[in-house]
């Protein structure tokens, strides 16, 4: 059964009517294409009104959506073949980061990493909500050692709430883990692509989104927090999460008007959730073009174009 937003029920409403109409006609043998021409019209006019105005707050709901792609949804559907490579050879093989080598149309083959949510409870708990903890980073960091070593590209995907916040986390070291990522993702010799599939949260989507092109799908978010936790501090309570999300600016449009992403993907009518396929097909066109251009480089100009780029960003006093 399809899970609906509060702002995707009116759409839904006359996409049940168009389907009862059709129904009928076929049972009662009545000609109803006016009319059901004239329903689906408004039903495109709709979405594309309601789409076109969503609030930043419903841009954070529908990158939360329950039925949206997944990073194992978009590797499945962008590659002819994926190669899982496990665990970061010190503590564990944490479920929340995934990553291996995929091949895409027999042109590129690339080092995928990204965080990896569940659909159900089962599910989510086994992956931790899609929240690493610090031998996440270290198997990430890993794999794209050895992406280095076989001269190998790299593409993250980033979805997560938050790295794991928990006291266990903190004594394997959460916060070094992190901040190695970053320090090492600037001098990795071979093109990296980092694209915010779902949820780009604080230090836990920073640990794999230092690269030569970061980019957001359309209906996504990126932030030093998320709008709940920004409100529960401004306000102490979750109450004011959509003014939270307002003040901070966290859509591709915001990022993207602001310097700190390299382009926006855009996503199928309602979402990527809607048509899975269509969103995979414009995302795994992107990582093509992109990767075109990357390799073409010179390694040592990339990497200068890397750091002169986040050096650019924000404003700081000596």
């Amino acid at each position: 059964m399809r899970t609906l937003l509060e702002f995707e029920k009116p759409i839904a409403e006359l996409e049940d009517k168009l389907i009862e109409m059709r129904k009928l006609a076929i049972e009662n043998n009545v000609d109803v294409t006016a009319t059901v021409q004239s329903l689906t019209e408004k039903i495109l006019e709709l979405k594309k009104e309601t789409f076109s105005n969503l609030t930043r707050w419903q841009r954070v709901q529908l990158s939360r959506h329950p039925d949206r792609p997944y990073t194992f949804d978009y590797i499945e559907k962008m590659c002819e073949e994926f190669i899982e490579i496990h665990g970061d050879r010190s503590v564990a093989d944490d479920k929340a980061m995934v990553g291996g080598f995929g091949n895409i149309d027999g042109e590129y083959s690339v080092m995928f990493i990204g965080q990896q949510k569940g659909r159900n409870t089962k599910q989510r708990q086994y992956r931790n909500f899609g929240m690493p903890n610090p031998e996440g980073y270290r198997k990430a960091l890993r794999l794209m050692k050895m992406a280095e070593k076989f001269n190998k590209p790299i593409v993250c995907l980033i979805d997560t709430p938050g790295a794991f916040p928990g006291l266990e986390a903190e004594e394997r070291g959460q916060g070094e883990a992190i901040a190695r990522n970053i320090r090492d993702m600037f001098m990795l010799k071979v093109p990296v692509i980092c694209i915010i599939i779902g949820e780009g949260a604080s230090g836990g989507a920073l640990g794999i989104a230092v690269g030569d092109r970061v980019l957001m799908m359309e209906n996504t978010w990126y932030s030093v927090i998320s709008p709940e936790s920004c409100s529960s501090i401004l306000w102490r309570s979750w109450n004011y999460k959509e003014q939270a999300a307002e003040a901070l600016k966290l859509t591709a449009n915001d990022m993207e008007q602001n310097g700190l992403i390299d382009g926006i993907i855009p996503e199928p009518l309602g979402g990527a959730h809607l048509d899975p396929d269509s969103a995979a097909s414009k995302m795994k066109a992107v990582i093509k073009e992109e990767l075109k251009k990357l390799c073409a480089m010179d390694t040592r100009a990339r990497i200068d174009a890397r750091i002169d780029k986040y050096g650019k960003m924000g404003v700081f006093v000596e």
